[in-house]
């Protein structure tokens, strides 16, 4: 048996999500107040007894999932041996520094600029997602790039699932045109900004210049990029690929597949819910998926 680990992104996030780590484990406690630390205010506090508004915001859910993930895998301890690793998005940066390629505090500064970064891009240009039930990728791709304002895949997130990224008008034409080619539905997210689109152009630029100054290791193991859904340990690469990783779609379907294909038959979920085992599932029924557990 093959076994991988898998990292989740952005949506995850629920209120106390962390708080058993943190009550039971010194060293997760001490992880969190580092982060604090890091971070210059409490996420702890948000994360633990905060509001569903107070983890929506960017600049809070990212870094509290990243810490829930990461945090969750260093108590595993040596039970965590992955002969694979991959992240859904922000679940990237999770899967580098469960993977030794980046340390705790790089990671975390990482993901807060990111959180920034993109939050500022969605400021500058009123733009939106949608997700798109029931349709192939090849009959979306084809409306997408038939509209006249910018609408493109974002995240192809399991067969008959994948969620577009534009401007609000875009969007909203784009959906019109995709129940009429028989979407089951076609529904617009609450979210700030079309993320992984060329919206998120000035936060690429922001964060090309933090990737580039910050170093990565080699991984103990393979990651799976979302940029190409492809293994990667050489770091020079890792670097690249992260750095584009915002405004290019991220390729889950196509991740999972490769990893199928490549002998991967047991995929475990580190950090909060199970998106990313359904969406799995969804993809081959047969694999085994599991939430990690202490």
């Amino acid at each position: 048996m093959k076994k991988a680990y898998v990292f989740p992104g952005q949506g995850a996030q629920f209120v106390g999500m962390g708080k058993d780590l943190y009550d039971s484990s010194p060293l997760a406690k001490e992880l969190f107040e580092k982060a604090n630390d890091v971070l210059q205010f409490r996420i702890t506090d948000l994360m633990f007894e905060g509001t569903d508004e107070d983890l929506k915001q960017t600049k809070v859910t990212q870094p509290a999932i990243f810490l829930h993930s990461v945090i969750l895998a260093r108590v595993l301890g040596d039970s965590f041996k992955p002969e694979a690793v991959a992240g859904h998005s922000l679940g990237e940066f999770s899967a580098l520094v469960a993977a030794g390629a980046l340390s705790f505090e790089d990671g975390l500064t990482l993901v807060s600029k990111r959180a920034l970064a993109m939050q500022k891009a969605c400021e500058l240009e009123p733009s939106t997602m949608a997700a798109i039930i029931g349709l192939e990728d090849k009959v979306v791709e084809d409306i997408c790039s038939e509209i006249a304002s910018v609408v493109v895949p974002a995240n192809y997130n399991c067969p008959g699932q994948l969620v577009i990224s534009g401007s609000k008008a875009g969007i909203e034409n784009a959906c019109a045109r995709l129940t009429e080619a028989g979407a089951k539905r076609a529904i617009v997210l609450p979210v700030g900004g079309a993320f992984h689109s060329p919206y998120m152009e000035p936060a690429r630029v922001e964060l090309e210049a933090a990737i580039t100054e910050t170093a990565i290791s080699e991984p103990q193991c393979p990651i799976y990029q979302n940029v190409d859904a492809k293994p990667y340990t050489d770091t020079k690469t890792i670097k690249q690929n992260l750095i584009y990783q915002l405004t290019s779609p991220v390729k889950w379907t196509q991740t999972a597949q490769n990893m199928l294909k490549d002998g991967f038959d047991s995929f475990t979920e580190v950090g909060p819910g199970k998106v990313l085992q359904g969406l799995i599932k969804k993809v081959d029924r047969s694999v085994k998926v599991e939430s990690a557990t202490v």
